[in-house]
């Protein structure tokens, strides 16, 4: 005999709404809670005495609506904005190599920002020390630079 036969549909709702609230609450983002809201109302409903089909449609109907309408505002709240870090903020900026860049033999340093940073060539070429490069972005913990043009 299965399980859920011996189970009031109330019971089974209880238990997808504890389940959908226990996803929620190990998930890092808003996951499950329009779920559980479908579950209460299907519980209510199999509380009343609703048939199985109306439970079903309830769940389905009610999930969809608050997911549909709550969606964007959580989406606008919910902190999903990225942030730039402060090596971000180096990107595009001149930076004066103190150590020779080079990448086939792995070496390469410049400083920017009050910092040196590791530094390989974004194209390969060998720039001297004393040399003025732009950082063109980061990959890892090292900034990627080119030789900037010289200024007329």
């Amino acid at each position: 005999m299965p399980v859920f036969a011996e189970m009031s549909m109330t019971t089974i709702w209880i238990i997808a709404m504890v389940v959908f609230l226990i996803i929620e609450a190990v998930t890092v983002g808003i996951a499950s809670i329009w779920f559980a809201v479908g579950a209460l109302f299907a519980m209510v409903t199999a509380m009343l005495g609703a048939e199985l089909w109306i439970q079903i449609a309830v769940f389905i109907i009610v999930s969809a609506v608050t997911l549909y309408f709550t969606r964007p505002l959580v989406k606008k709240y919910i902190n999903n904005k990225v942030e730039p870090t402060n090596a971000d903020m180096i990107i595009g900026k001149e930076c004066r190599v103190v150590e020779t860049v080079d990448n086939i033999s792995g070496t390469g340093a410049v400083y920017v920002d009050g910092k040196t940073w590791t530094a390989r060539s974004a194209d390969d070429e060998v720039i001297g020390e004393g040399e003025l490069v732009k950082a063109i972005r980061i990959e890892g913990v090292k900034l990627i630079v080119s030789k900037t043009a010289p200024e007329a």
